[in-house]
């Protein structure tokens, strides 16, 4: 008899299922908690420049226009901090706005060889509104890492203050120096950790 009036009663019906509701909404926000946590961690919140991912792919040639298009050539040395030896197995990330999208789909890592220089191909970065184009950077050494930036306009390649301040020890070997020929940019980029 208590359990027909249990079943047919309308006020248990539905606190079984606000139950039902609590279990689940239970559930969704455990699990929406559990998963912010790595995802906040991706959010790059140690990172000044939008679009980084930590999981890039290990690769040099970023293009996704093939043969095809406007391409850049970055290459360069990584020093030292005191700015006087090349080093080996230096990890450069890099990064940027896909070509006509607002999108960081060109990316890549790579490590520097024995004599300290890296090379990559790329197609040329879009701009944000407002900007010039930019590739994004991040250094890692044995004890330390940071991120930087090469800016790109028609006349140059350009470094930011941040930058300057971080390997200014280089001197003249600092500054990007960039030619363009017929498609293809190349551009000589140092840095140092």
């Amino acid at each position: 008899m208590y359990l027909e009036s249990q079943l047919t009663n309308p006020i248990m019906k539905n606190n079984a299922s606000r139950r039902v509701f609590l279990r689940n909404t239970l559930f969704a926000t455990s699990g929406v908690a559990l998963l912010s946590s790595p995802l906040h961690a991706f959010s790059n919140s140690t990172c000044p420049f939008e679009g980084y991912n930590p999981f890039a792919e290990q690769k040099t040639d970023l293009r996704s226009s093939g043969f095809f298009g406007q391409h850049v050539i970055v290459q360069g040395t990584v020093y030292d901090s005191v700015g006087n030896q090349p080093l080996t197995n230096a990890s450069i990330e890099i990064w940027h706005l896909s070509p006509n999208s607002n999108k960081f789909r060109h990316r890549g890592k790579m490590l520097t060889n024995n004599l300290g220089e890296y090379k990559f191909l790329t197609d040329y970065p879009n701009k944000e509104i407002g900007k010039n184009a930019r590739i994004y950077f991040k250094i890692s050494g044995a004890t330390d890492s940071y991120f930087t930036e090469l800016v790109l306009n028609q006349s140059g390649a350009y470094v930011s203050s941040d930058h300057w301040s971080r390997n200014n020890q280089l001197g003249k070997e600092m500054f990007p120096k960039k030619e363009t020929f017929l498609n293809q940019t190349s551009i000589q980029f140092n840095l140092s950790i």
